[in-house]
């Protein structure tokens, strides 16, 4: 007998649509209560974002078959998304107005597998450095006891977000 799971998600469009209208921090703040829909992968992966501070934030997510991949543990895929949102998001929440990003690249290191018997974990994302135009950022990736489960680092670009249109909606 097969396993399943519904997820459903929101207009993703409306939160592209409001990068760059307040600070990278508000943006994250607003997804994080849910004025501001959360992305798609949140769903699709079932993550959620626990905590959002200037140059730091924390992911977390419960471990599930549904992760898995051939050999009876989470994916390194999913590990990445983890990683990857941390560390941006990191860099986000330290922009101004007007400002966005894209990762340049993301470096992971696997160090423990992952199992639903290791319970929730965390990706927490930092800024190493922000410069005018690039950002360093790491994530941890860590079990309840604060053990080392993977390690990422990733350089990021800054970019302008174009003006609103008089008009425009979020």
């Amino acid at each position: 007998m097969g396993r399943t799971r519904t997820y459903e998600w929101e207009d993703p469009a409306v939160t592209a649509a409001a990068v760059g209208r307040t600070s990278g921090l508000d943006f994250l703040r607003e997804m994080q209560t849910g004025r501001l829909p959360g992305p798609p992968i949140l769903a699709t992966v079932d993550f959620t974002l626990d905590e959002a501070d200037e140059g730091r934030v924390v992911f977390s997510l419960l471990p599930g078959e549904e992760h898995y991949n051939p050999i009876g543990s989470v994916h390194g895929g999913v590990y990445a998304t983890l990683l990857d949102s941390a560390a941006g998001c990191a860099v986000h929440s330290t922009l101004p107005p007007g400002m966005g990003y894209t990762s340049l690249d993301l470096t992971v290191k696997f160090l423990r597998r992952i199992t639903v018997d290791t319970g929730r974990v965390r990706a927490i994302g930092t800024v190493v450095n922000r410069g005018r135009q690039t950002a360093l950022a790491e994530a941890r990736l860590v079990d309840a006891k604060d053990r080392l489960l993977a390690h990422a680092t990733s350089s990021c670009m800054l970019l302008p977000v174009p003006a609103a249109e008089a008009g425009d909606t979020p």
